[in-house]
């Protein structure tokens, strides 16, 4: 695929995870190795899986680490509402991440249906007749 840092989607990934990094830069210290890693982790691996994916040279490959980074915004969006929800992260923050999030993960759909259907792996004939 090339370049992971000129697609737009990528771009905006990563945008994501510089501010999900200053976001969760103020939440307390006892949430640093729960909720603050969780959703760093998170937005971290949705930039990551699509640079990851173009390094694999494959539309297919691009295409399963684009379904994997689309599972990580997923993920993203339940732990912000939930540090919302627990006080530890303005709404106005909440509702701008998850924008940004929901932003990325229809930039992945359509990406994934850019791209050709991965082959369809050959079925071994013993596992055909169970």
């Amino acid at each position: 695929m090339g370049d992971y840092r000129k697609l737009e989607v990528w771009q905006t990934a990563h945008v994501l995870a510089r501010e999900v990094y200053d976001a969760t830069a103020v939440f307390p210290r006892n949430e640093l190795f729960g909720l603050t890693s969780q959703i760093r982790r998170a937005a971290v691996s949705t930039a990551a899986n699509i640079a990851e994916g173009c390094g694999r040279n494959s539309d297919p490959e691009l295409k399963r680490f684009a379904r994997i980074a689309l599972a990580s915004a997923n993920e993203l969006e339940y732990y912000l509402l939930l540090a919302a929800e627990l006080g530890i992260l303005a709404d106005q923050k909440r509702d701008h991440l998850t924008l940004l999030s929901q932003r990325v993960r229809s930039m992945l759909g359509r990406l994934q249906r850019a791209l050709p259907a991965a082959e369809r792996a050959r079925r071994h004939p013993i596992a055909d007749s169970g």
